[in-house]
Order: C-alpha cells, then structure tokens, then sequence
C-alpha cells in the first residue's frame, strides 16, 4: 500500500434533509470538518450532535451513519463540512501516534482550511490532471496540522479556547498592523478581557507575542533573502525602521546590519 492516498476529498453543503450509512463498517479513514450548521452522527452506536468546529476522526471498521434533519425551531436545514476519504502505510503509522476522540471540536482557521481546499481542488484535477505526490503530501500535512488543532484546543475550556483563537488571530496578523481591538471583535471579547485571558493563558502580552512572530520573520529573511532592512521592517510589521532597529538590537545584542553581516559571512572566511 502507498504512504497515503487520497481517496475522495469534497465539501458538501446541504440545505435538504439528507442520510448517509456505512453500517457494515468503513474501509477507509474518514476524516469529516463541520464548518457550518449542525448535524448528528452515528458512531459505533453513540450519538453524536456535530456543530462548526467539530471534526469526526473515524477508521476502518467504525460503524458511521450521518443525519441532517431539520431544526425543530424554524424547520430549516443547514449543514456544510469537508470530508476526506483516505488510506496509506503512513496514515497507520499517524493514526497509532496518539489517541484522538472520535469527535474532537478544533479552531477551524485559514491555514487548515486552506490545507483541506488544495487537496480538494487538486483531486478536481481528476486521475490525468492530479499529481498524486503532492497530494500525498499535502494529506500527510493536514494530518499533522489536525493533530496540532486537536492537541491546542481544550474543549471543556472555553477560556482555553478563547486564547487559542486570539493567538491564531494574532499568527496570521503579525506581520500586517493591526489592533489589539481587532483581534478581541474576532473572538468576540472585549479588549481588557482579551488582553487579560492570552496573558494568563500564554505568560507573555498578545504584544510581545506579536513581536516574537515579527522578529522571528524577520530574521529569516535577513538571512535567506535580498530585501534591504528597511524593506523587511515594512514586511514583518514594524511601524517604522528606527522601531525595529531598537526592538532588534535588544532581543539580539546586535543591530539588523551587524546580524546580517555575520549570517551572511562564509564559514571560514577573514574578514
């Protein structure tokens, strides 16, 4: 068998009742992300009730039947997920790491989205059009991604979770300007709350993690990149050079240049 192969990967969305069985057992690893609505799942006997955020982990074996009935309220229907159908000598390997639930409720972010969107549009391609390497690839890194989301993500924690989201805000923010006020309206806190919550959760400012993330990324790009200083102060999210000139030399006890200069000099070479 292959490392990992991607079976089936799509994105349903229904606003119809709808039913689905594999009651005699599933032949594959199913892996199912509730990004809208709600709906109830049927897993080796237990009930489930799925809301945004859920993700169902099932494998071989598991008996699974899925439900999208109609709310008893209004009578509508609304239930959206990815799923992914998948197998491979790698996934057994994944799969035996860690003990997962059968549902565990995540952070759904950009980032895993965009994983779970890639694999789906480049099996679209079709058996003459995808490239299986990559998608091997790529199944293999929302696998890891998965495990990170479930590991981070306490759901009998709301506070926890909370803090999860404003950090995520925060990671894929960092190196654009933004406010703190911004990151609080995502998570839907007020700004002292959010502040107070990520410190006590995480031990340092949503600032100073901020700062972490801009300087992390700048540092690389000094080493590995053209951009002048001035330009990789624009990038990485400082207001200004002199700014990052000054929060740079304290983290690291050398201006950027100076940085730059030893990172950049040939192992062996005198200067």
């Amino acid at each position: 068998m292959v490392e990992s192969r991607l079976l089936i990967c799509d994105y349903s969305y229904h606003t119809a009742p709808f039913s689905n069985s594999h009651k005699n057992g599933l032949t594959t690893y199913l892996f199912r992300l509730q990004t809208e609505g709600s709906c109830e799942a049927c897993c080796n006997s237990k009930e489930y009730h799925l809301q945004a955020g859920d993700l169902l982990l099932l494998k071989p074996g598991d008996k699974y039947e899925l439900r999208v009935r109609e709310e008893t309220n209004d009578g509508r229907v609304s239930s959206g997920d990815y799923f992914i159908f998948c197998d491979g000598t790698w996934i057994d390997v994944w799969w035996s790491r860690m003990s997962r639930h059968i549902v565990n409720h995540i952070s759904i972010d950009d980032h895993l989205l965009g994983l779970w969107r890639q694999l789906l549009l480049e099996k679209r391609r079709g058996p003459e059009g995808e490239n299986v390497e990559l998608t091997g690839y790529l199944l293999q890194g929302l696998c890891l991604c998965l495990d990170r989301a479930i590991t981070e993500t306490k759901p009998t924690d709301r506070s926890a979770f909370m803090a999860l989201r404003l950090k995520r805000f925060i990671e894929e923010h960092a190196t654009v300007t933004f406010k703190l006020e911004e990151a609080a309206a995502h998570v839907g806190l007020s700004l002292s709350r959010a502040v107070q919550l990520f410190k006590a959760c995480y031990g340092k400012t949503m600032i100073q993690y901020a700062l972490e993330i801009r300087l992390n990324a700048a540092v690389e790009r000094i080493k590995y990149s053209s951009l002048t200083l001035e330009e990789i102060a624009e990038t990485c999210g400082f207001a200004s050079y002199s700014y990052f000139h000054r929060v740079f030399r304290a983290k690291y006890g050398m201006p950027p240049a100076r940085f730059r200069e030893i990172e950049t000099t040939p192992v062996g070479s005198v200067e």
